[in-house]
């Protein structure tokens, strides 16, 4: 996959091997992982596994995750973008948006700006029908973004136990 996305502070690029300890920086982190299972990773293998599974999306659904990069200082700030998600909704599968940042970069619009860039190339250059994103109840600043960039909320439902808020959006340029 070669697809680089830039915005004012920010490059999203394909995510490699060589970013598994900024992975792992971003992933053994608690705080990250308070609305993702509390499963903070514990070796650099389960961040290389991670990036694999990413580089596998590529291959078989032609995108995924890239790696957000700041412009500025060259680092590597967490991830966001699409991938097609066929686990969270047991009754379809849809395209997923979504954003992960390390701590230090909490709080800066940084996965607003990333998100919105996401959602640009989605519905522009992919010409995707639709894209949904799902966010724990109690998620407050994921479900914050998520409705600042034009998602719709629409119901809730279950996933490993927990209540998620789900949302989507259409595109509007079709």
């Amino acid at each position: 996959m070669d697809t680089i996305i830039e915005t004012e502070r920010l490059i999203l690029r394909p995510i490699t091997l060589a970013d598994k300890d900024d992975f792992f920086e971003l992933d053994s982190n608690p705080k990250v992982h308070l609305f993702l299972g509390n499963k903070p990773v514990k070796t650099i293998e389960q961040s290389e596994a991670m990036i694999l599974s990413i580089l596998q999306q590529y291959k078989t659904n032609g995108l995924g995750r890239l790696a957000m990069i700041e412009k500025s200082t060259n680092a590597f700030i967490g991830w966001s973008g699409l991938k097609y998600e066929d686990y969270v909704r047991q009754e379809f599968n849809y395209y997923d948006i979504g954003y992960r940042l390390k701590e230090q970069f909490w709080g800066k619009g940084f996965a607003t700006e990333a998100a919105i860039a996401s959602l640009n190339f989605g519905f522009k250059d992919l010409k995707l029908k639709e894209i949904g994103a799902a966010a724990l109840v109690n998620h407050t600043v994921s479900n914050k973004i998520l409705k600042k960039i034009g998602l719709i909320p629409s119901g809730t439902f279950i996933c490993n136990d927990e209540l998620c808020n789900w949302y989507t959006k259409q595109n509007p340029y079709l």
